[in-house]
């Protein structure tokens, strides 16, 4: 099996998260070959924790629910990918790219690294169940008005992200059901990948 590219899209509460790990798990213990993972949250995290001005400012813009600029995006991503991406590896994609103009990057990217037949996986949710996901998670931020704006800006901005690769070469995508257990969820992703 050669190595697969993935990009994960889906709204907060859409269980992104758990099913890019099941999805790692699972290639891991197909054909034992390392997963790249490349994720913003972890970059965005680090910044905020680091106590630096840069961190200070995502912080505030985290807070208000507000899309982090795309010049940091498009640094953290290419920094994880010039450190740890080979032929060899698998990549997946997560929370990037999440506006037009990091697709554009991200595709870029991908030429560079002689990526093909990227598949994008997009978990989707309706509103009222992401309130209801992200309400009985009870995080500070998840106000009914918090949650609303996220998915407004979700789908003002991240889903014309996805829609850029539409009928793209080497790119194709798959829309999951994500109003289901996390376990179908999965069954539902493996075999609209033909894996």
């Amino acid at each position: 099996m050669s190595s697969e590219t993935f990009i994960f899209f889906g709204i907060v509460g859409s269980g992104k998260g758990t099913q890019v790990k099941l999805l790692m798990d699972f290639l891991k213990s197909k054909d034992g070959k390392e997963c790249v993972y490349a994720g913003t949250g972890e970059g965005f995290r680090k910044l905020v924790e680091s106590g630096s001005y840069a961190g200070k400012l995502i912080k505030d813009k985290m807070n208000r629910g507000e899309l982090i600029d795309d010049f940091f995006a498009n640094s953290i991503i290419a920094n994880i990918l010039s450190d740890t991406i080979s032929p060899e590896k698998h990549l997946i994609a997560d929370g990037f790219p999440r506006t037009v103009a990091q697709s554009a990057v991200f595709e870029d990217m991908m030429k560079f690294y002689k990526r093909e037949n990227v598949k994008i996986v997009y978990i989707g949710l309706t509103k009222g169940e992401a309130m209801k996901r992200n309400l009985l998670r009870g995080r500070t931020d998840d106000t009914p008005e918090g949650i609303e704006k996220r998915f407004d800006e979700y789908v003002n901005k991240v889903m014309p992200a996805m829609d850029y690769f539409k009928n793209k070469e080497n790119y194709k995508i798959y829309e999951i059901n994500g109003e289901q257990s996390i376990d179908d969820v999965h069954k539902d992703i493996i075999k609209a990948l033909n894996f």
